[in-house]
């Protein structure tokens, strides 16, 4: 079984190779104008293999994978507003809602610095 594990080991090795989180949330890009883009891709892939090995019989074996990177929205940041600008409209699953709530949640972790204290309100 040496050599279908070896197969199977080398593909998963090279979708690993392919997909890394820079393909979901891209590097950011800062304009001249000081605001920052950041891409949103949407990353499927499948992978199918299979293979016999044995004593008594010719090694046989094959994989396949496939990887699709779709462009779906950037954040934009830009004078202390953070929103989201789809290439096309959200299809309104769960992943979509999940990408809807992270400039919201940006805005919070941003906003909720503690105001300080003047003298007179101590």
């Amino acid at each position: 079984m040496g050599n279908v594990n070896e197969m199977v080991g080398g593909t998963m090795q090279k979708i690993k190779e392919l997909i890394d989180v820079n393909a979901v949330v891209g590097n950011p890009i800062t304009t001249p104008d000081n605001t920052t883009l950041i891409p949103v891709s949407k990353v499927t892939f499948g992978f199918a293999s299979g293979g016999t090995d044995g004593e008594n019989i010719r090694f046989g074996a094959g994989s396949g994978a496939a990887v699709s990177i779709t462009p779906m929205a950037f954040i934009v940041i830009s004078g202390g507003n953070v929103r989201m600008i789809y290439i096309d409209p959200p299809t309104n699953t769960s992943i979509d809602k999940l990408i809807d709530m992270v400039p919201g949640v940006i805005d919070r972790f941003t906003k909720s610095k503690p105001e300080p204290k003047s003298e007179e309100t101590l």
